[in-house]
Formats: C-alpha cells, sequence, structure tokens
C-alpha cells in the first residue's frame, strides 16, 4: 500500500475536506482528489461520504482510519527518534506562537538569532491553538499559560507576564479613569468571548462586574484595539502594552500568565532546537516590556 495514499486520507479525515488536505500537504486541491479517487478504487470502496458539508468517513474509512493512525503514529515517532541525534547547527526549526509575541517580540528576537546561525532557517507560526508537536507540526511551542503546561511535552518558564487594567485616550476623555479596583462598578468595561472566558482575569471580571461588561471579544489583541479605541476598559497581559493604551494599574492582584518555551521530549536534544529555545529565553528574560 502507497504510504502517500494513507497520507491523503488521513489529512482528508484530519480536515474534513479536500481543500483542507490541500492545504495540509503543501499540495493543490485536483492533487488530492485524484489520489483519493485512485486510492478508494485500489481498495475496491468508497472511503468517505461526499456531503455538502464536508466528506464523512464510511464504514471502510472508520475501520481504516484506525490502522493508519497507528502507522501514522508510528511514522512520527521513527521521525522524532532520528531528529533527536541531530546535532548539526542547520536545518528548518517550526515555531508556533500567540499572534502578539509573534508580532511584536519574536521578529526581533529572530533577526538576532539569525545574524548568528545563519544557516537555521525559522518557520514562524502565528497561532494559539494548541498544535500537534507529536507529528512535527511545530517543534517549539511559545504559550503563556496561567497553569502548568501539557505533560506530554517539555520546557522552561522563562518569565510571568502581569495583568493590568489598560484605557484608551478616548476612554479618559469621555469617562475619565478609576482610582481603584472599586471604582469600577462605575466603568464600561470589556470581557473575554469563546475560550477567553476561562483565563482567570475574564473570570474574575464576569464574577464581579457583569452588568458593566458592554462588549466582549476572544482575542486580545483586538480586545487591545477595542479599549484603544474607548469602548471600555479592557484587563489585559502587559505583553499587550503599547504607545495606544495606558496602563491604569496593575490588575487583579496576584494575577499572572507564565510565559514558556515547549517542546517533544523527543525533541529537546536536537541542537538547532535547543539553541533556538536557549536564545528566545534568553531574549524573553531580558526585554524590559515584559
Amino acid at each position: 500500500m502507497d504510504w502517500n495514499a494513507l497520507k491523503v486520507f488521513i489529512a482528508i479525515e484530519q480536515s474534513g475536506s479536500l481543500a483542507g488536505a490541500a492545504r495540509a500537504l503543501g499540495v493543490n486541491h485536483s492533487t488530492i482528489f485524484r489520489r483519493l479517487n485512485a486510492f478508494e478504487e485500489s481498495l475496491g470502496g468508497r472511503l468517505f461520504e461526499r456531503l455538502n458539508t464536508g466528506y464523512r468517513l464510511t464504514p471502510l474509512g472508520e475501520e481504516l482510519r484506525d490502522i493508519a493512525n497507528r502507522i501514522d503514529g508510528a511514522f512520527n515517532d521513527m521521525e522524532r527518534r532520528i531528529a533527536g541525534r541531530d546535532v548539526q547547527l542547520k536545518g528548518r526549526v517550526k515555531i508556533t506562537a500567540p499572534n502578539n509575541l509573534a508580532y511584536h517580540y519574536l521578529p526581533r528576537y529572530l533577526d538576532q538569532f539569525r545574524q548568528t546561525h545563519p544557516d537555521i532557517e525559522v518557520e514562524l507560526l502565528v497561532s494559539n491553538l494548541e498544535v500537534n508537536m507529536s507529528s512535527r507540526q511545530a517543534d517549539i511551542a511559545v504559550r503563556a499559560i496561567s497553569s502548568t503546561p501539557p505533560e506530554h511535552l517539555v520546557g522552561r518558564k522563562v518569565c510571568d507576564i502581569g495583568w493590568s487594567l489598560y484605557a484608551g485616550a478616548a476612554y479618559r476623555h469621555r469617562f475619565g479613569l478609576p482610582g481603584s479596583i472599586e471604582d469600577l462598578q462605575q466603568h464600561r468595561l470589556i470581557g473575554g468571548a469563546g475560550a477567553m472566558r476561562q483565563l482567570p482575569a475574564f473570570c474574575w471580571l464576569e464574577r464581579h462586574y457583569p452588568d458593566n461588561i458592554v462588549a466582549r471579544c476572544d482575542d486580545l489583541v483586538a480586545i487591545s484595539y477595542l479599549a484603544e479605541a474607548g469602548q471600555g476598559l479592557a484587563l489585559l497581559p502587559d505583553d499587550q502594552q503599547r504607545s495606544g493604551l495606558e496602563k491604569v494599574f496593575p490588575f487583579p492582584p496576584g494575577k499572572t500568565s507564565h510565559l514558556w518555551l515547549l517542546t517533544h521530549p523527543d525533541l529537546r536534544k536536537v541542537e538547532r532546537i535547543r539553541r533556538v529555545m536557549q536564545h528566545l529565553a534568553e531574549a524573553f528574560q531580558q526585554d524590559e516590556r515584559l
């Protein structure tokens, strides 16, 4: 059986569409369509039902999925173990980071790294969603988390990021600023939406001042721009501070995020990955903006 055909099958099953599989594998839509049809013909049965909402597994497809995932896991494990013995300071390192850190912090750090390690190519994936480190979707994850990292990853905590109350100039001119936490009862607030509501700061806000929340959002960068536009006061981690925002006071007391650099255990001894992690850790720790 052709392993490339199984890769196409897995990509379609995980994404639910030909277009998603094409993006994941870096090929065009027609190639995925052709390979799937050839694979189904060789098996003598259909693997997917073609629906308006996407591709759904048939019973044959469900049976093949379990086998394919075991094979895929074995290949990924072999790739990581081989990569783990790599001691050369060249090759690609894929980093995933949330948008604000990717926009305002990593470009400078990576430019500095490039000057001393020109043979290491860094690929930056901007996302705060969990990626599959086991399948090498990313080698290093930069994550600001409020608890401990996942057990299947290893890494180091590089710094703590405090949270503060922020306001834009437009809000200050219209409503003034609170002098204390108790004064928030008289002000308009911006809350979290979606998964963002689970962060400790937004849980606190929902618990104490739900009636003062006039807008909600599921992205910290967008929340910062809502605050800058004058919609309300916003709770933000201090890595979001910039010239368009004024820090009112640290808030809530004792609420911090922990910035971690994480990787898969099999990759921690890859020299190029180790060097990138070391450089990023030192850069974050020395950055006066954090």
